[in-house]
C-alpha cells in the first residue's frame, strides 16, 4: 500500500508485529519507520534500548534467533533490519549467509516464514528493503498477510496533491491561488522531486511566516535558488512572448553560475512538453489524459493547453533539434550561451507574421 493508506492503517488498528518498508522514496520510508515505532511505543525515550538496528543481512538462523529472543531491558523489542535483500529480486547466491547444503536454505526460510506469522507478543520486526520489493516472493506475501507493507513509490508532479494536502494540514497552513500555481509549476521542473527538501522548506516557512496562507513570494524564497526551478520563470516569460524579460532571466541564471547544459536540458524539456501537448491535443485528448500521458500535473497540462496554440509545429521541431545540436556543441566547447539565447528569441517571436517561419540557425549549421 502507498504511504497515505499505510499511515491510515497504522492509526485505525493495533500495531502488528511485522512490517516491510520498501521502495525508492526514502522520505516515505523514514516517516513510516517513525510512525511504526511511535505506534509500538509512544515514549520515544525508550527507543534506543527497545530498537536493535542491523544494517544489511544476517544469516537466517541468527535472524530467527533474534526474532524469538525475549527483551532484556524493555517490555518490547523491535528488530530493525535496514537494507535487507530478502525481498529483492536477488539470485540464490546473493541470499543472506546460511548453510547452503541441499534443502537447508529452504528449511531455514520455511522456519522464518512460520515465525513471522506468529511472533512473540513482545517482539516486532521492521524490514527496510533496498529498492522495490519483489511481490512474488514468499516472504513478501507472508509479511503482507501477517503485517503491513509500505510501497514507497517516488512522487511525481502530477500526483503530489495528496502529499501537499497532508503537509499543509500538518502545518495548519494553505496556499493562496497564485502560490499553488507557482508550487505546481516549480515541482514539475524538479528531477527528481525531493520530498525531504519540500518538507523541510515548507516547515521553515511556517516558522518564519505568521500568515495562515503562503503566498507566491513566500515560495519564491524557497525555490529561486534551485537551478532546475529558476527556469520556471524563464519559461513563463517565453510563453508570454516577453523576450526582454526572458533574456534577462537567462542572463541572471548564467551569471549565478548555473551550468549551461542544465539550462539547456530544462529548455529542451519545456519545448518537448509543448510539442507533445500539441500532438495530443490534435487528437482531442482530455486535460486529464494529457497530464497522465506527459506525466505532468494537471495544472501544467492546462497551462500548456492555453499556449500551445500560439506555437507552430515546425518551429517547435526545429528548436528541439537545434537544442539537441546545441547540447553537443556546449559539451565539446564549440558554443556558448548564444545557442540558448537564439532558442529563447525564436520561441518568443513565434506565431504569425514572418517571425514564425524565419530560418533557425543551429549550432551544427555554424
Amino acid at each position: 500500500m502507498q504511504y497515505r493508506e499505510f499511515s491510515a492503517a497504522l492509526r485505525r488498528r493495533e500495531p502488528v508485529h511485522a512490517y516491510l518498508l520498501a521502495g525508492e522514496e526514502p522520505y516515505f520510508i523514514e516517516r513510516a519507520r517513525q510512525s511504526v515505532l511511535r505506534a509500538i511505543a509512544p515514549d520515544e525515550a525508550i527507543w534506543p534500548e527497545m530498537v536493535q538496528r542491523l544494517d544489511g543481512d544476517i544469516p537466517v538462523p541468527e535472524l530467527i534467533e533474534r526474532l524469538t529472543e525475549a527483551p532484556l531491558f524493555t517490555e518490547k523489542s523491535v528488530l530493525l533490519l535496514s537494507g535487507t535483500r530478502l525481498f529483492g529480486e536477488t539470485k540464490k547466491s546473493e541470499m543472506p549467509p546460511t548453510d547452503k547444503k541441499k534443502g537447508r536454505l529452504e528449511r531455514d526460510i520455511d522456519r522464518l516464514l512460520a515465525i513471522l506469522t506468529a511472533l512473540p507478543a513482545e517482539n516486532y520486526v521492521i524490514f527496510e528493503a533496498a529498492g522495490k520489493a519483489d511481490k512474488r516472493r514468499r516472504i513478501y506475501k507472508t509479511v503482507q498477510k501477517a503485517g503491513l507493507v509500505l510501497d514507497a513509490d517516488p512522487v511525481t508532479a502530477w500526483n503530489i496533491d495528496d502529499w501537499l494536502r497532508d503537509k499543509l494540514a500538518e502545518l495548519g497552513r494553505e496556499f493562496d491561488r497564485e502560490a499553488r500555481a507557482y508550487f505546481m509549476g516549480a515541482v514539475s521542473m524538479m528531477r527528481p522531486i525531493s520530498l525531504s527538501f519540500l518538507d523541510e522548506e515548507l516547515t521553515k516557512l511556517a516558522l518564519y511566516t505568521n500568515a495562515r496562507r503562503f503566498t507566491r513570494a513566500d515560495l519564491e524564497q524557497v525555490f529561486s535558488r534551485l537551478p532546475e526551478v529558476s527556469g520556471f520563470a524563464l519559461f513563463d516569460a517565453i510563453d508570454a512572448r516577453d523576450i526582454k524579460r526572458a533574456l534577462m532571466l537567462l542572463e541572471r541564471q548564467i551569471a549565478d553560475g548555473v551550468f549551461l547544459p542544465l539550462l539547456l536540458a530544462g529548455l529542451a524539456r519545456h519545448v518537448r512538453v509543448l510539442w507533445q501537448a500539441k500532438e495530443y491535443m490534435a487528437r482531442s485528448v482530455s486535460k486529464k489524459a494529457l497530464a497522465a500521458a506527459l506525466e505532468i500535473h494537471p495544472y501544467i497540462a492546462a497551462k500548456a493547453e492555453k499556449v500551445v496554440g500560439t506555437y507552430d509545429d515546425a518551429l517547435l521541431r526545429r528548436i528541439f533539434l537545434h537544442l539537441a545540436d546545441a547540447d553537443y556543441a556546449l559539451k565539446t566547447g564549440r558554443a556558448g550561451p548564444e545557442v540558448l539565447e537564439e532558442a529563447v528569441i525564436a520561441l518568443g517571436r513565434r506565431g504569425g507574421g514572418k517571425s514564425s517561419s524565419r530560418p533557425f540557425q543551429t549550432a551544427r549549421a555554424k
